[in-house]
């Protein structure tokens, strides 16, 4: 049982020993972990603190990009309607061309037309005095064989010319 109870001179020097640690650390070692302790917390304050202005940036950079965007979106989409419009005016524009060629072309083609019937017409023209000359010369030559129609044609042919 003597280890569980310690003397009374044991209790005495061990108290001293504890004064004299308490003495040396409260000198020494207190005010340098405290001075960690302080420059610790302030450290953290810091943090913190910075952590704050962080997120306030990182706010702000939020909106500023959301407003990037909804002045982007508004671009583009003006954009979009000037290129519908453009695209509109490119078609009529297409239209108009394509219906002043169509004109052009059937204008052309009438002149065309009325050229190819003018010169068919010339051609059945000649084609049939032609044949009327041939006719008319099969149906002299059968009337003139003989001598007495001849004569008979000449002189049907003087009197017209005295009448007129």
């Amino acid at each position: 049982m003597e280890l569980f109870t310690p003397d009374f001179g044991l209790v005495f020097w061990m108290f001293i020993a504890f004064i004299v640690l308490f003495v040396v650390l409260a000198k020494w070692g207190w005010p340098v972990i405290l001075k960690n302790m302080d420059h610790r917390a302030d450290t953290i304050d810091k943090g913190v603190e910075y952590a704050q202005q962080a997120k306030h940036q990182l706010d702000h950079a939020r909106e500023e990009a959301q407003k990037y965007m909804e002045e982007a979106q508004a671009k583009q989409a003006e954009m979009l309607r000037d290129a519908a419009k453009m695209k509109t005016q490119i078609i009529e524009e297409a239209k108009r061309q394509a219906g002043v060629e169509a004109q052009k072309v059937m204008d052309a083609a009438k002149v065309s037309i009325e050229q190819s019937r003018k010169e068919a017409e010339l051609q059945f023209r000649n084609e049939v005095s032609k044949f009327s000359i041939e006719i008319a010369e099969k149906m002299l030559r059968g009337q003139m064989k003989d001598d007495a129609a001849q004569i008979k044609l000449v002189d049907k042919l003087l009197d017209e010319i005295e009448n007129n």
